[in-house]
């Protein structure tokens, strides 16, 4: 999987459901600077933490990882 492009998918998401960083990471359990890294591609994200993502934002797993 390509990190950079999960990376602008989640940040992507995030914005076009309207949360900011600090309330998805609130949704997550996860810091402010966690979701900064997962959002600029420089940490690797656990695939349970994927699938966490996905359901915060309403989205499919698939939806989220999609490549294009």
């Amino acid at each position: 999987m390509e990190y950079d492009q999960l990376a602008q998918r989640i940040r992507a998401f995030r914005k076009l459901k309207g949360f900011t960083q600090q309330q998805l990471a609130e949704r997550l359990g996860v810091s402010v600077a966690v979701l900064g890294s997962l959002e600029r591609g420089t940490r690797k994200p656990e695939t349970k933490l994927i699938e966490r993502i996905a359901e915060s934002l309403g989205v499919s797993y698939e939806e989220l990882t999609a490549g294009g």
